[in-house]
């Protein structure tokens, strides 16, 4: 039985045209579907957004949309999503993306993926919750910036434990079966001694 109930996906408010990517999607939409596991995202109609969201409720899925109200006074809040949930500016919005998520996945992006991806990561880490991260590294998107991770565990400002927090994968079933079963481990000992050997 699953734990993941809901699924917060970050992604890109534009999207590049890539089949890898567009397969990508449509892969992950079809996998939260099969396995009853709710969509949260930005509640956007553009760009990779609007592409998952799209398919999420194609295959007969759930979806909730968490968009600020400035946003949808702009005309790129989705009109077909199952539940639209509108928020007075972009922190409650990530506050409530959050509260409303049993795990995070991170697709291809912009600054704001990145924001929102570091964000929850560094809440993970401090212990302020315990829901898995996994990044969907898309033809090899991400991998340089997870060569930048093992570049702060090697100059010690990371730890190799806080650095295994996050999930690495390019197929979206494996990546979500490997967050249903996760146990999150943070190391904390940076906070009393401020050793990262």
């Amino acid at each position: 039985m699953n734990k993941l109930k809901a699924v917060c996906v970050y992604c890109g408010s534009n999207f590049n045209g890539d089949e890898q990517l567009r397969s990508a999607i449509k892969q992950l939409a079809e996998t939260l579907v099969k396995q009853d596991i709710s969509l949260v995202y930005g509640g956007g109609s553009v760009g990779v957004m609007g592409i998952l969201a799209n398919d999420v409720l194609a295959s007969g899925g759930t979806v909730t949309g968490v968009i600020p109200q400035f946003l949808i006074d702009k005309e790129v809040g989705h009109k077909g999503v199952t539940e639209m949930i509108v928020t007075e500016n972009m922190h409650q919005r990530k506050q409530k993306m959050a509260d409303l998520s049993d795990g995070f996945v991170i697709l291809p992006g912009g600054f704001g993926t990145l924001e929102e991806f570091f964000e929850v990561l560094t809440w993970l880490q401090l212990g302020l919750h315990n829901k898995p991260i996994g990044v969907l590294n898309v033809n090899g998107f991400y991998d340089p910036l997870f060569a930048q991770m093992e570049m702060m565990v090697q100059s010690k400002f990371l730890k190799p434990a806080n650095r295994d927090l996050v999930f690495n994968e390019e197929d979206a079933v494996e990546l979500i079966n490997k967050m249903d079963s996760f146990s999150a481990v943070p190391d904390e000992v940076w906070f009393r001694d401020r050793n990262l050997t």
